[in-house]
C-alpha cells in the first residue's frame, strides 16, 4: 500500500494452531504428557547438579544450562498451545508475539552455542584428560556460558527486531501454534527478502557454523580415541561421546529443515509437526539420554534421595 494512505494495522494475532480432529487431539494430549515429563525431567537434572557436589564438574555445568534453555524451550510454546486448545480464544497480542518469537528463538539460538562448547569440553576430556581442570577453569567455563546467552539473546534480538517491525496491516491468523518467525513474516504486508536475507545470515553463522565446529572437535575426538591401546578405554570414551551426539543429532536435524529452507518450500501443516517433535521431544530425549544411561546421575539421584 503506498505511503499516505490509510491503512489498519495488527495489534494481535490469531494463533491458527492444529485441528480439531480426534486423532490430533489425541497426539497433542501426548505432547502435554510429553512436556511434563521434560519439565520433570529437566527439572530432576538441574536439582541433582545443584545438590550433589560430586557432579560439580565443567560436564555437568553445561549439562545443567542445556537443561535449563531445554526447559524454557517448552514453557515458552506448548503451555500456550494446551491453552488454545481448551478455549475458544486463540489471539496473542502483538507484544506477547513478540516476546514469545524472542524467547523462544533466543533459547534455541543459545543451545546451538551451547552444543559447541559441549563438544570442546568432551575433546578436552579425552585429548587432554590430565589437564582437563585446569583447561577447563571454573572462570573459564563461566565466560563461555555468558558467552552462549550473549550470542544467542542477541542474535535473536535482531530476528525478532526485524520481523517484527513490518508492517502487518493485513490478516492476523498465524498458521502455526506459537509466534514462530516465518509464519509471522509470511502475513506482512510488504516485500521481505530484507529479513529472509538477515535471518539467512543468522542460520550460518548460528546454526552451520557451529554445526561444523562439533564436527571438526569430534574428528579430533575420533583420532584420539583410536589411538587408545585398551578396547575397554575406547568402548569407555565412545560411550561418553555417544549421548552428546543423539541429543546433537535430535536437535539439528529438525532445526535445519526448518530453518534452513528457501521461503519458497515453506509448508504450514509439516512444519507444525516438525515444529512440536522439535521443540518437546528432543527436550524430553535430554533427561532421558543424561540420567538413563549415566552412573553419576543415578549416584547421585540415590545420594540426594538418602539424606
Amino acid at each position: 500500500m503506498p505511503p499516505g494512505q490509510n491503512q489498519s494495522w495488527v495489534s494481535e494475532f490469531i494463533l491458527l494452531g492444529f485441528s480439531s480432529d480426534p486423532t490430533t487431539n489425541r497426539t497433542l494430549f501426548g505432547a502435554f504428557l510429553l512436556f511434563l515429563s521434560s519439565v520433570l525431567g529437566n527439572g530432576l537434572i538441574i536439582t541433582l547438579i545443584c545438590l550433589d557436589t560430586h557432579l560439580h564438574t565443567p560436564m555437568y555445568f553445561f549439562l545443567c544450562i542445556l537443561s535449563l534453555l531445554d526447559m524454557g524451550c517448552v514453557t515458552t510454546t506448548v503451555p500456550q498451545m494446551l491453552v488454545h486448545l481448551l478455549s475458544r480464544s486463540q489471539t496473542i497480542s502483538f507484544a506477547g508475539c513478540w516476546l514469545q518469537m524472542y524467547i523462544f528463538g533466543a533459547e534455541g539460538l543459545t543451545e546451538c552455542i551451547l552444543f559447541v562448547v559441549m563438544a570442546f569440553d568432551r575433546y578436552v576430556a579425552i585429548c587432554y584428560p590430565l589437564r582437563y581442570t585446569v583447561i577447563l577453569s571454573w572462570g573459564l567455563c563461566t565466560q563461555l556460558s555468558a558467552g552462549t546467552w550473549a550470542c544467542g539473546f542477541f542474535s535473536s534480538l535482531i530476528h525478532t527486531f526485524f520481523t517484527m517491525r513490518l508492517p502487518y496491516c493485513g490478516p492476523n491468523v498465524v498458521n502455526h501454534y506459537f509466534c514462530e518467525g516465518p509464519s509471522v513474516r509470511n502475513l506482512a504486508c510488504l516485500d521481505t527478502h530484507v529479513i529472509e536475507m538477515v535471518d539467512l545470515v543468522i542460520s550460518v553463522l548460528m546454526v552451520v557454523a557451529p554445526l561444523l565446529l562439533i564436527v571438526a572437535s569430534y574428528i579430533r575426538i575420533v583420532q584420539a580415541i583410536l589411538k587408545f591401546k585398551s578396547m575397554q578405554a575406547r568402548c569407555k570414551a565412545f560411550s561418553t561421546c555417544a549421548s552428546h551426539l543423539t541429543v546433537i543429532t535430535f536437535f539439528y536435524a529438525p532445526a535445519t529443515y526448518l530453518y534452513m529452507r528457501p521461503n519458497s518450500s515453506y509448508s504450514p501443516e509439516q512444519d507444525k509437526q516438525v515444529s512440536l517433535f522439535y521443540n518437546v521431544f528432543t527436550a524430553l530425549l535430554n533427561p532421558v539420554v543424561y540420567s538413563l544411561r549415566n552412573k553419576d546421575m543415578k549416584r547421585a539421584f540415590l545420594r540426594v534421595m538418602g539424606r
